[in-house]
């Protein structure tokens, strides 16, 4: 934690609000992976934190992507990934996104449709091309019966349709599923995956195709508020070690892709603000910072949905909101006599909090502010165009002490 307070007091000499990015961490929550799952191969989420630096840092530890638009598969290209390596998957991409994006990556379908799409983009190129399919499976992820969903080919809805559609120009080589995010409990990752593997092998049989690649999402969280219990990734590894290594008996030349989500990059992010001015209303003590609802969102939505929800515990949407305190406020200054305030930006609506009611050090105009979990589904999120105001940097801070803009 002091070379990220040492780089962002640096920086805040000459700079405004800015995010920090920490290489170290980045590594670190990268080689967890790797120990914990040495059968699969990891690919990148890249909505969760699409800086240039991060991407880069993140493919030179073997990372492949996923890429939720052909913008995001043109920065895994950019960041040295083959098209074997870049899996582009939503939902609604357009004719001219597929023609574009067709021999730079991996097309995965997300509808019957696209499939439809894929195979006029493939002959238009005179190519036949390897695409995956997204499946909405007959299970949920806690393991009840499969439910509507925006993502993906209901699962038998993708057999009939395979059955009734020859793809002269296509080859169906492997099948992805997502069903969700932020998910701390590895019992139930398990029982998903072990899911997973039954859903390949019927696919295999009632189809007729190969897989190449079997993509089981994501799902591994990271511990936000101080309540959460980290997954534990050693149980987990232990778990999939046997389902892993059953399943690869049986496809040895099936590829096991496992999408990062936040955790490669969500512990490695920090956001720097610091205090314009501060005021006592009718008693009450306020701190107005520079860029809170315009420069961190997550953290104001969630004191805002907590405000208004009678529910103590509100559910998780994600990647909006995932629950109460979900970050932790660390003033970069020495501890002095302590005081009550609600943390406030400079935008012209009451919803501009970020904090309410918490106890700080007392603080003055010009005092820093780090807000943490800031690595994932922070800058990217963020509405910067409210009020106009100056955009926050974003600066990389190298393993070697670099600090990169």
């Amino acid at each position: 934690m002091k070379r990220i307070i040492d780089a962002a007091r640096s920086l805040a000499q000459t700079r405004g609000s800015f995010y920090l990015y920490d290489e170290d961490s980045v590594f670190r929550h990268i080689r967890l992976l790797k120990t914990a799952f040495p059968l699969a191969q990891f690919l990148y989420s890249v909505k969760c934190n699409s800086n240039p630096h991060v991407i880069r840092s993140v493919c030179s530890q073997g990372l492949g992507a996923d890429a939720a638009s052909l913008s995001e598969v043109m920065a895994a290209r950019d960041a040295g990934l083959r098209r074997d390596q870049i899996y582009y998957s939503a939902p609604g991409k357009t004719p001219d996104h597929i023609r574009q994006a067709i021999l730079k990556s991996i097309l995965i379908a997300d509808s019957t449709g696209e499939l439809l799409q894929i195979q006029a983009a493939a002959e238009e190129a005179g190519e036949t091309v390897c695409a995956g399919i997204r499946i909405n499976p007959d299970f949920s992820f806690g393991g009840g019966p499969g439910v509507p969903s925006k993502f993906g080919i209901d699962e038998d809805q993708a057999y009939r349709f395979l059955a009734e559609h020859p793809l002269k120009n296509v080859r169906i080589c492997g099948i992805h599923v997502h069903l969700k995010s932020q998910e701390l409990r590895s019992d139930v990752l398990a029982e998903y995956y072990r899911n997973m593997f039954r859903l390949a092998e019927t696919f295999e049989r009632t189809t007729g195709f190969s897989l190449k690649f079997l993509n089981l999402g994501s799902g591994i969280g990271i511990p936000y508020s101080p309540d959460d219990r980290p997954l534990d990734l050693e149980a987990l590894g232990k778990t999939a070690a046997d389902l892993f290594s059953g399943f690869r008996a049986s496809h040895p030349d099936t590829k096991l892709l496992i999408e990062t989500g936040r955790f490669a990059v969500g512990k490695s992010g920090f956001y720097i603000t610091r205090v314009l001015d501060r005021k006592v209303s009718r008693g009450k003590t306020y701190l107005i910072l520079e860029n809170t609802m315009n420069g961190f969102f997550r953290p104001v939505l969630a004191n805002l949905i907590c405000r208004y929800s009678s529910d103590p515990s509100p559910e998780g949407c994600e990647p909006l909101f995932t629950c109460r305190d979900e970050c932790e406020i660390i003033p970069l200054k020495e501890e002095g006599p302590s005081e009550r305030v609600t943390l406030a930006g400079n935008l012209c609506t009451a919803a501009d909090v970020i904090a309410e009611d918490i106890l700080l050090p007392h603080l003055e105009p010009g005092d820093l502010i780090a807000v943490t979990n800031a690595g994932s589904y922070a800058s990217v999120l963020t509405p910067f165009q409210f009020s106009s105001q100056q955009k926050p940097e974003e600066f990389f801070l190298t393993a070697d002490g670099k600090i990169l803009s």
